[in-house]
């Protein structure tokens, strides 16, 4: 299993780099750099699982504040994917020699994480800012996890996480998911919406909160992207975790969701691009 992250820098951090929120019951979140990290706690035991494994090279920041949440030597049960960019998986294979735990993702996302499919690469074309420009030279190529990666259960239950599902909502990626806890409606997005524009370099630095789609020049089926919107909003969440800005909840989450779902043409699809035309 190599780390083909190993020589990948990206340059790229937030004003909230480093810094963790507590968000809902035994939810806690973590920005590496540009992107977003979950702990949560099983509320029955004390098991907990990681939801997505963060930028290149954020393995020891992951590390550290699992062991100040959770306590030193108190390794995650699994660690599950929402889907496999190299922003969610930036640091898996460290993270798997350090834990020695397995990993879960949807079974669309297998090739990817096999080593067997590689992204395509980022699009330039769409409009946005600077980040978008520079999505064509940001990481695209598969994984290779081995035996260590497996498909997520059939009946939609979260290993380990008694009371959550996974749920799926594909658009940015054929296998991306989301995952939601009925008990207090807290949905951890992944990539499916934002509540930052992603393709700014300006808002993503500040972290600027403006709710948003996936980001445009990764994402590769928008009739799917807009379903899967809507099917989230549907749940009626009351916490929302995505992958990238803020958490969110409340009623700015519902007022954000509501105005997504009735303008996502105009809020989340470029107008052109090489997935749009």
């Amino acid at each position: 299993m190599e780390n083909v992250f190993k020589d990948a820098i990206i340059p790229l951090a937030s004003l909230m780099n480093g810094q963790r929120q507590d968000i809902s019951e035994h939810v806690y979140g973590l920005q590496v750099q540009i992107v977003n990290v979950y702990f949560v706690r099983n509320r029955n035991t004390d098991d907990w699982v990681l939801i997505d494994a963060g930028m290149p090279r954020s393995d020891r920041a992951i590390i550290k504040h699992a062991a100040e949440i959770f306590g030193p030597n108190h390794s995650p049960k699994a660690i599950i994917l929402t889907h496999g960019h190299f922003d969610h998986v930036g640091s898996i294979t460290d993270l798997i020699t350090y834990w020695d735990v397995p990993v879960y993702a949807h079974e669309q996302e297998l090739d990817y994480l096999t080593g067997k499919a590689s992204y395509p690469k980022g699009d330039a074309e769409v409009e946005g800012g600077l980040v978008s420009s520079l999505s064509p030279l940001f990481p695209n190529h598969g994984i290779n996890l081995d035996n260590h990666v497996h498909p997520l259960p059939d009946d939609h239950s979260v290993p380990f996480l008694d009371d959550w599902e996974w749920i799926a909502t594909p658009g940015h990626t054929d296998g991306h998911i989301s995952l939601f806890r009925e008990l207090d409606r807290t949905i951890i997005v992944g990539d499916a919406f934002c509540t930052v524009k992603q393709e700014s370099l300006y808002n993503v630095i500040t972290q600027k909160h403006e709710i948003s789609g996936p980001p445009k020049y990764f994402t590769t089926d928008w009739e799917k992207a807009e379903k899967s919107v809507q099917k989230l909003r549907e749940l009626e969440p009351h916490f929302a975790c995505p992958g990238h800005g803020l958490p969110i909840h409340g009623e700015k989450l519902t007022a954000d969701l509501q105005h997504l779902t009735a303008h996502f043409e105009k809020i989340a699809k470029p107008e052109h691009g090489k997935f749009v035309d």
